[in-house]
């Protein structure tokens, strides 16, 4: 979560929600979507940003993806949030510069762009904080 005003970027907050591998699907996309109506209760955002869903080699890891991704659109469409979705060479272009960058360069850039000490962690946090960054700099004021 971040807040883009007057060309600059204010870090708020961010991280992942974790479900446990051996609980059930259901029960895990379920955790999912109540843990991130709970994020949108408590920070109150005014936009969303997403990654595309790119297949790539795994398919099998891009269903479960599909899923969860498909409970935050729908957590987000009951609170009324618009959502920007972005392919993964538009955030990569949005962030580093070039839209072929490595993963750890998003990584640093996220860091170095956010003031912040470290890089986000888990991979996920600063993807997700370089998609927000992407949309901030399509106009976005707050996600």
């Amino acid at each position: 979560m971040l807040e883009f005003l007057n060309g600059r970027f204010t870090y708020i907050a961010h991280g992942c929600i974790e479900t446990n591998a051996e609980d059930q699907k259901g029960s895990r996309l379920f955790y999912i979507h109540q843990s991130f109506l709970n994020i949108l209760e408590i920070y109150s955002p005014s936009l969303a940003a997403m990654e595309n869903l790119y297949f790539g080699k795994n398919i099998s890891s891009a269903m479960s993806v599909a899923e969860s991704r498909g409970v935050l659109l729908l957590a987000l469409a009951s609170k009324s949030l618009p959502v920007r979705e972005l392919t993964p060479n538009a955030i990569k272009k949005a962030v580093v510069g070039i839209s072929n960058a490595g993963k750890k360069q998003i990584q640093e850039m996220v860091k170095l762009i956010l003031g912040l000490k470290e890089i986000p962690k888990p991979d996920h946090a600063a993807d997700a904080l370089g998609a927000a960054i992407c949309a901030a700099h399509n106009g976005s004021p707050a996600i």
